[in-house]
């Protein structure tokens, strides 16, 4: 199949894609809707109402006529390629485009566009899965800077041997919860460990949890009686003072037994602030998900981090291959994707996710 065929048939599966996520014959109605209700006498007598209203048609508004616009162009790219006109560098920016408003799109709750805590750390392997920790950060400190994120590394406990024990990172940027959520599972590793003399194929484990970064005091009220806070020495690099001074901070919220710590600052005050940011994004999580069985699926320390269980399988050995067990992508580009190019996975993930939610409303 020639270049410019397979071009028009991506195009194509795109654009129906873009068809099925969103129903421009809903948000017209929508528009024609908000419109006889700013048109009625009084309408504007409340003010806020109002506002909200025609905030709400400019939304949908926006909606249809970028729709509108790719459907035009869609049209004449398709009509140019079956004349054999060369379009190829058009049809590939309107793909891109596509894409960019199925992204927007998904990003319609609140709490996408939080700024985000990733914490990874081990499960089943030791040593090894220690060392997968590590390797795991270096990608997704990639990852953040291929998106223009800021990255702040908030809280990091150095492995017994090796790696990495538990580590926490504070993402902001556009959005940056609603991408970076799609990493909340559980990764496999599979190689020759380099911490076997034998040299033999090892299978590691490493676990990722995503918070929405809560900095909003009014969104959860946390009580002082309902905190236990314990101090301790830091351990892993850090220089001398964290062999000399507890600053580390260990904080319990009674209600929910949930515990969080922070040991990354030399400062026991930063390392209070960073811990509290940590609880008061876990307990909104938890909030948010009061089913029981939804906060077990929910809960990093519920979940057994090993066979089974893993959301996407890295493979080094026998060959190299990078699965999304969700979405069923495959690539063998492993070094680019631990070089943190995951958008392929990430992607597919969220509009797959955004698709089965939007089933689950109609």
């Amino acid at each position: 199949m020639a270049m410019s065929e397979e071009l028009v048939k991506r195009l194509q599966e795109k654009f129906a894609e873009l068809q099925g996520l969103i129903d421009i014959e809903k948000h017209k109605k929508i528009v024609s809707k908000l419109n006889d209700e700013l048109s009625k006498p009084g309408c504007w007598d409340d003010n806020n109402r109002a506002r909200e209203f025609s905030e709400s048609l400019s939304k949908h508004q926006e909606i249809v006529k970028e729709i509108e616009q790719v459907y035009a162009e869609y049209t004449d790219l398709i009509e140019f390629a079956k004349l054999g006109e060369p379009v190829e560098s058009e049809i590939t920016k309107l793909i891109d485009k596509i894409e960019e408003i199925e992204i927007n799109h998904i990003f319609d709750d609140e709490v996408d566009t939080y700024p985000a805590l990733l914490n990874i750390h081990p499960g089943a392997g030791g040593t090894e899965s220690c060392d997968w920790v590590s390797m795991l950060l270096r990608m997704y400190l990639r990852w953040f800077e291929r998106k223009g994120f800021k990255a702040t590394i908030i809280d990091y406990e150095s492995g017994e041997i090796a790696g990495i024990k538990n580590v926490t990172i504070e993402v902001k940027g556009k959005n940056a919860y609603g991408w970076v959520k799609s990493e909340s599972g559980v990764h496999r590793l599979v190689r020759i460990s380099p911490f076997d003399a034998n040299s033999k194929r090892h299978t590691s484990f490493a676990s990722c949890f995503v918070y929405p970064l809560i900095e909003d005091d009014a969104k959860i009220d946390i009580k002082e009686e309902d905190l236990k806070i314990d101090t301790f020495r830091s351990s892993g690099a850090g220089g001398q003072n964290v062999n000399k001074v507890s600053s580390a901070i260990r904080i319990t919220h009674l209600p929910t037994n949930t515990v969080v710590s922070c040991q990354s600052e030399r400062s026991q005050f930063y390392n209070k602030q960073n811990a509290m940011k940590v609880l008061k994004s876990r307990l909104y999580q938890l909030k948010k998900n009061e089913d029981e069985k939804k906060l077990a699926e929910m809960t990093p320390q519920k979940q057994d981090i090993s066979w089974g269980m893993e959301i996407r399988s890295y493979v080094f050995c026998p060959y190299t291959m990078v699965k999304d067990h969700r979405t069923g992508v495959e690539s063998g580009r492993l070094q680019n994707i631990m070089d943190g190019d995951l958008d392929l996975f990430v992607k597919t993930w969220l509009l797959k996710n955004a698709k089965s939610q939007q089933n689950k409303t109609t």
